[in-house]
């Protein structure tokens, strides 16, 4: 007889919708909004303090566009739309860090600037791409995952914190998107097509019109919306690896 129940039970994963502070980290300026855009969309709607911070400059982002585009002329556009697209989900704090697309950084960087923006904005929960997907390939997605664990669980500890130069915060969860093994599911009925519209009407150097990826990927939006819907009885759904603080250090059974 397994006692993961009664694990479970004794260590409630914590209710991420109900806080009040969201921090979504995206390593790319289109990741956020295909990870948990139609969470971010709810949560503006309901009035919650939320900042997206985008960790790198998305420069080798894409080779459907001209190549005579420039590196830095890419990563320009891209600002431009990540600014519009989280205007339209309803998000008004937008921060980016402008480090180098494709890994070529350190994570230590990666993670005293992640730190500081942590300390300056006093989140609640973090979103962060799940790093410990066995599929995931790309550094960056691994790099901010990784420094989100980490962070989100060094958050309250004032003496970490300020060995990263940033102010401790009261983190009580982290909710990991883009993940084979979520457990905590947010109902998005009524935000899919928001979160859809932000993806693909607004990235457009990432997905030009007719791009067959990008047809590909709306597809499996809709098809996870539904299935996480189905799990969690909403008509839509986002699903996310959640932990809370008592989940983060020294409980196994969560990692399964």
């Amino acid at each position: 007889m397994s006692i993961r129940p009664i694990l479970h039970f004794a260590a409630p994963l914590p209710k991420i919708e109900n806080y009040q502070r969201f921090l979504f980290l995206g390593p790319h300026p289109d990741d956020i909004e295909i990870g948990a855009g139609a969470t971010a969309a709810r949560l503006a709607a309901e009035g919650k303090e939320i900042c997206f911070l985008i960790c790198m400059d998305g420069r080798y982002g894409t080779d459907e566009l001209d190549m005579n585009l420039k590196p830095e002329e890419l990563a320009e556009l891209r600002r431009w739309e990540a600014r519009d697209s989280a205007a339209y989900l309803g998000v008004k704090d937008l921060r980016f860090l402008d480090l180098c697309d494709g890994g070529f950084y350190s994570e230590e960087d990666l993670s005293g600037e992640i730190a500081r923006v942590i300390g300056g904005f006093q989140p609640e929960v973090i979103f962060a791409p799940d790093p410990d997907v066995i599929s995931e390939c790309h550094p960056d997605h691994q790099n901010v995952g990784r420094a989100a664990k980490k962070l989100a669980l060094f958050s309250g500890n004032p003496g970490i914190m300020e060995r990263f130069g940033a102010q401790s915060a009261p983190v009580q969860a982290l909710a990991l998107y883009m993940t084979a093994r979520a457990n905590r599911f947010v109902g998005t009925t009524g935000y899919l097509e928001k979160q859809l519209s932000a993806v693909f009407d607004f990235h457009k150097s990432q997905f030009p019109t007719d791009c067959a990826a990008g047809k590909a990927i709306r597809l499996y939006l809709k098809l996870r919306a539904a299935d996480f819907g189905f799990r969690s009885f909403h008509r839509s759904a986002e699903g996310f690896r959640v932990l809370g603080r008592t989940q983060m250090h020294c409980l196994p059974e969560d990692g399964l």
